[in-house]
């Protein structure tokens, strides 16, 4: 059994893949114990798992998981995570963003006792300062109304000991927000500050819809704020719309208005109208959540394994397709 495991999710990376591979080898070669890369294609539609393939072959280290379409980063990151047998799990990105060299400091980290070792960016080399702002934002912002505190400035480039890895094999929720259940469990966490660096090679695959979906599930499995804003939101509304009554009565009795208008009526139907939609959309998304968890479905499929040594048993709602022989009659 490996003392470490690299875990590497990958969808079209088919530009980064051999760069990847040559450097996780040397990392792996300077580890102070045995090592095994577990690279997860993620239902690329590119080169990505020839080219992992390739790699493969040269270097029997390295495992590779190919899962039967493209559940996303999260999913793919925890598909990896299932099947490393490593007494410590290393989670970093393919894009070669987070230098496998860091690694080596993780790893010297763990030796002193830390259970969890979390990579924290310093400098962002080739982002947009909107990015780096709205992520700033987003992080304090989501400090503030969770009660689990993620560190800022921090993604999921991370070594993970067995025994925290173990509780996290055993969250099996479907909309999956890696970084918080990771600050979820506790126990002794510390950081390495490293410096983030461009691309190798292609393009993001985290465009802003994609960034604002991630971001509304890490909200709404940690907190329940905007259920509370929602409630606070009704009330105040329920209040202005009590008091306009009040004084559509008043100005009534008096006499004030002659002829009565219609651009109120309109005003305050449509204010209250946008109002009851944002409530039920905020209800909707935890509804929905709700809905996913209730159906119980896998949360990934493994469409192909090559490399690994042996067969390693998968945690529940985790499947793999069986390789059957069809037979064709002639």
């Amino acid at each position: 059994m490996p003392t470490y495991s690299l875990v590497v999710p990958a969808y079209n990376e088919e530009g980064v893949i051999g760069e990847l591979a040559a450097r996780l080898t040397e990392v792996m070669d300077a580890l102070d114990g045995d090592a095994e890369a577990i690279l997860v294609d993620d239902g690329s539609r590119d080169r990505t798992y020839e080219l992992m393939l390739v790699a493969a072959q040269e270097e029997p280290r390295l495992r590779l998981i190919r899962l039967s379409r493209n559940f996303g980063h999260q999913i793919a990151l925890t598909a990896g995570v299932d099947l490393a047998a490593g007494d410590a799990v290393i989670v970093l990105d393919a894009d070669l963003q987070d230098p496998p060299e860091v690694i080596l400091e993780l790893a010297a980290r763990w030796r002193e006792g830390y259970d969890i070792v979390y990579a924290q960016r310093d400098v962002r080399v080739g982002e947009t300062r909107f990015k780096r702002a709205t992520a700033a934002w987003f992080y304090r912002g989501f400090n503030r109304i969770s009660e689990v505190q993620v560190p800022v400035d921090v993604g999921d480039f991370r070594l993970v000991d067995r025994r925290a890895l173990d509780v996290f094999n055993n969250m099996r929720e479907s909309n999956r927000f890696v970084r918080g259940m990771f600050a979820w469990i506790g126990l002794r966490q510390t950081g390495v500050v490293y410096a983030r660096q461009e691309r190798f090679a292609g393009e993001t695959k985290y465009p802003l819809r994609k960034m604002l979906r991630f971001a509304s599930t890490g909200v709404i499995s940690f907190s329940s704020a905007p259920l509370r804003a929602a409630l606070a939101l009704g009330f105040f509304v329920s209040f202005v719309a009590f008091a306009l009554g009040i004084w559509s009565l008043i100005v009534k009795l008096a006499g004030f208005y002659n002829v009565p208008g219609w651009t109120s009526i309109v005003v305050v139907t449509a204010f209250i109208g946008g109002i009851q939609l944002i409530v039920l959309g905020v209800i909707g998304l935890y509804i929905g959540d709700i809905h996913a968890e209730v159906k119980g479905r896998p949360l990934y499929v493994i469409g192909e394994l090559e490399n690994f040594p042996d067969e390693r048993s998968l945690p529940p709602r985790a499947i793999v397709a069986d390789r059957r022989v069809r037979e064709y009659e002639s």
